[in-house]
């Protein structure tokens, strides 16, 4: 089968370190990113135009909102409410106090309201020496896998039953069997095996299709995948080699927000891609789901 390919345009043209954990809140239509060693949370709002970005004191590894209003980040050293208006990060709690050569990563909440998300190694060199966690309602978080080097992307079928991971250098997408109502995970097995030619596979998000897609670091691409078939299906290209995540928003979830980084490029590549560290946009011809937001 032939790979469809769509091409990307430049939405805010940047030099973000790392960027990153790009979230649409479908309830207000922002959009949210984060550049993780410029510890920094950006929010744009299309309707009206504005962009608003706050300095979170330590580096940030992704974002979600909260139904109670707020919002919900993993930083450097656990997980915090973080108040837009005032500014305030209330700490939650940090499963990871022990390993300070740790910092977490990506990660969403399940259709449950619970937030997953997990951790890396800061200087990215060692494998196994991370996790994935997941918070509850209650505030309590629990350690759902080990021996994780690079934890990443993470979604959820429609139909609740199955949840996808990335571990970035396994160069795999697995997935689990996945209680709703108690947030268990079970029967870990390879949907994707991503081939090196596409680069790593990096942050992830789900259409309403059921299929997968995957930014592609070091692939210059975001990559359409059928888990059910293990099939890549479209490329978006991206004038950035190092793409790092991707999420459907707009009023009809029909666009698809692209972050890349600059960190990991040689100097003589920034020539060539002056773009990098900046945000793009898709339309790739698939609708995208809402997101969940923390119940707690």
């Amino acid at each position: 089968m032939a790979v469809k390919q769509h091409d990307s345009k430049i939405l805010f043209q940047m030099e973000m370190q790392l960027g990153e954990g790009a979230f649409w809140d479908s309830q207000h239509n922002i959009l949210y990113w984060i550049d993780i060693l410029g510890s920094r949370l950006y929010a744009h709002s299309p309707a009206n135009g504005t962009q608003r970005n706050f300095d979170m004191g330590q580096f940030i590894g992704t974002v979600v909102t909260r139904k109670s209003g707020g919002l919900v980040v993993a930083l450097e050293h656990g997980f915090a409410f973080f108040n837009p208006d005032t500014n305030e990060i209330t700490p939650i709690v940090d499963p990871e106090s022990d390993q300070p050569l740790n910092r977490f990563n990506d990660g969403k909440c399940d259709p449950a309201g619970r937030f997953w998300a997990g951790t890396i190694r800061k200087n990215e060199g060692e494998d196994g020496q991370a996790a994935l966690y997941r918070l509850d309602a209650d505030h309590r978080a629990h350690q759902m896998l080990t021996d994780v080097t690079i934890s990443n992307g993470i979604v959820w079928s429609s139909d609740h039953k199955t949840m996808y991971y990335i571990d970035t250098m396994t160069q795999r997408v697995d997935a689990f069997d996945y209680d709703l109502q108690t947030g268990a995970i079970a029967n870990r097995r390879t949907a994707i095996t991503v081939a090196p030619e596409l680069g790593y596979p990096d942050g992830m998000s789900i259409d309403n299709n059921d299929n997968l897609w995957i930014a592609m670091w070091g692939g210059h691409q975001v990559c359409q995948f059928d888990p059910r078939k293990g099939e890549h299906q479209c490329s978006i290209h991206v004038p950035a080699k190092n793409v790092t995540s991707c999420a459907f928003g707009g009023p009809n979830l029909e666009q698809l927000y692209i972050t890349t980084a600059r960190v990991g490029i040689t100097d003589q590549e920034l020539i060539d891609q002056p773009l990098a560290g900046s945000v793009f946009v898709a339309e790739p011809q698939a609708v995208g789901v809402p997101s969940h937001a923390f119940a707690g």
